[in-house]
């Protein structure tokens, strides 16, 4: 009988899902590749008369063929298949734009360095379609990955080491994003365990703690971790962190370290050596400038193409709401924009008129994150609003903000007054944008998060605002929809 999966130490686990994950890639990269090539060779050549001599013989044939070797050459070479990058971030999408940036060029130059006969046309249709091919393939691979993730499998086990308080905060993240693949299995805390009282935050996560902040390497080899991470220990200065990287040499684990400064991610951090510092620079957040001008184009251009695509579906829906109960089709609630300033907010009606009065009944019975009243069951739904909100049909209105200036199309959640005079310091980052159709909330469980959860992702779109971050949310907002989590 063969030995049971679970029979492989640590290393052999990790080592075999990453190198089937790899050898995956590799092969939906060559095969993205030979599809493309052909493709290309008949959309270019079908409709040309094989006596015509029009065809270019050799070289299309040698091209059609070495294009999968060359795509997955230039894939490697830049290191589109290292572990780090692959599963999680836009690093490795961003890699494969530009192995295909770098293939397109290597082919003109050599065709025309050489008087290559390699029809334009050809690399116009097989090297974009490759690229996309590649990309749609990986991204398909990497949600099966964050499925199993989710199951529990191809995971890094990790010994978080801090204080307990900075540990808690990593293991309830990582919790919240389990497809990241990193489950912590101990702790290593200043003093080493604790009281039962001190520990008991851990203890209730399931985390035991192993010891002390010296005995990291030695608690990294009793549970065999692929990971160590580092957060909120000022114990660990720069000698200290250098002495523990070398202590791990003598393990497998991966050493990271999460800095005090959170929320900022992406392109705004980058490590710049200074006379031997490694010092971590931070790049000012793009709140204002061309940049700026040019989301609020964007934004206003896509609202009315929506509006005039979306126009007979939004006269249908009117028409369902009108009939389904009394009162007005759209309903409209003041909510604060940027810089504080209120704006009115449109969204199909989903309750009955007197919804606000009925509020003051349910107040017991609230389900919501202790700031926004919540029901899933909520009894002032009207018919059609069930099924409106299930699919967010009632927030298509909110087209008409957009277009009007007052949000934008990707934001944070627009808030009440009432939730913006309690707001702090921190949480007044959301008012330097414009609120969104869509943002982080919603493609992250909207009413299924609590207000802590709701802020943190607010302030982090504001601290990492960008197009292709724009572009990500959009393009998770249509599963998130679907899925319907968190919706009503």
């Amino acid at each position: 009988m063969s030995q049971p999966r679970t029979s492989l130490n640590g290393a052999e686990r990790q080592s075999a899902w990453q190198r089937d994950y790899v050898q995956r890639l590799v092969a939906i990269d060559a095969a993205a590749a030979a599809f493309a090539a052909f493709a290309g060779f008949f959309a270019r050549f079908s409709d040309v008369p094989a006596d015509t001599g029009s065809v270019p013989g050799q070289a299309v044939v040698v091209c059609a063929v070495l294009l999968p070797v060359l795509w997955v050459f230039a894939m490697y070479v830049f290191r589109t298949y290292e572990h780090r990058f692959l599963g999680v971030g836009s690093e490795e999408f961003q890699r494969v734009l530009r192995a295909s940036l770098a293939v397109v060029a290597f082919v003109a130059s050599t065709s025309w360095a050489f008087k290559l006969d390699i029809a334009r046309g050809y690399v116009v249709v097989a090297l974009p379609l490759a690229a996309l091919l590649t990309l749609i393939g990986r991204y398909a691979t990497r949600k099966k990955l964050h499925e199993s993730r989710v199951r529990g499998e191809a995971v890094q086990t990790v010994v978080a080491v801090g204080h307990r308080p900075a540990v808690v905060g990593m293991i309830r993240q990582l919790h919240r994003a389990s497809y990241h693949g990193m489950r912590i299995v101990g702790a290593c805390v200043p003093g080493g365990p604790g009281t039962p009282e001190e520990d008991a935050e851990l203890t209730a996560l399931g985390i035991p703690v192993l010891g002390a902040i010296e005995d990291v390497s030695k608690a990294t080899k009793e549970v065999d971790a692929d990971v160590v991470a580092v957060t909120g220990c000022p114990e660990l200065d720069g000698p200290a962190l250098r002495r523990l990287g070398w202590d791990l040499e003598s393990t497998r684990a991966d050493l990271v370290v999460a800095p005090a400064l959170t929320e900022v991610i992406g392109p705004r951090v980058a490590i710049r050596p200074v006379c031997g510092l490694p010092l971590l620079h931070v790049e000012r957040p793009e709140l204002q400038g061309i940049r700026r001008l040019a989301k609020s184009t964007v934004d206003r251009l896509a609202a009315l193409s929506a509006l005039l695509v979306f126009s007979p579906v939004l006269l249908g829906i009117a028409a369902l709401v009108r009939l389904d109960s009394k009162g007005p089709v759209l309903f409209r609630q003041e909510r604060v924009g940027k810089d504080g300033k209120p704006f009115t907010m449109y969204k199909f009606r989903s309750m009955v008129v007197d919804a606000e009065k009925r509020l003051i009944d349910l107040r017991e019975t609230d389900e919501g994150n202790g700031v926004l009243f919540k029901m899933k069951v909520d009894p002032r739904i009207t018919r059609v609003g069930r099924v409106l909100r299930r699919y967010s049909l009632d927030e298509l209105p909110q087209l008409l903000n957009v277009l009007n200036g007052t949000m934008s199309l990707v934001g944070p959640r627009p808030p009440l007054q009432h939730e913006v005079d309690a707001y702090g310091f921190d949480m007044r980052r959301r008012l330097l944008v414009k609120p969104g159709l869509t943002g982080l909330w919603q493609i992250n469980g909207r009413s299924d998060l609590d207000w802590d959860e709701s802020v943190r992702l607010d302030v982090r779109y504001v601290e990492n605002w960008s197009f292709m971050f724009d572009f990500m949310i959009l393009w998770k907002t249509a599963g998130a929809v679907l899925r319907g989590r968190g919706a009503y």
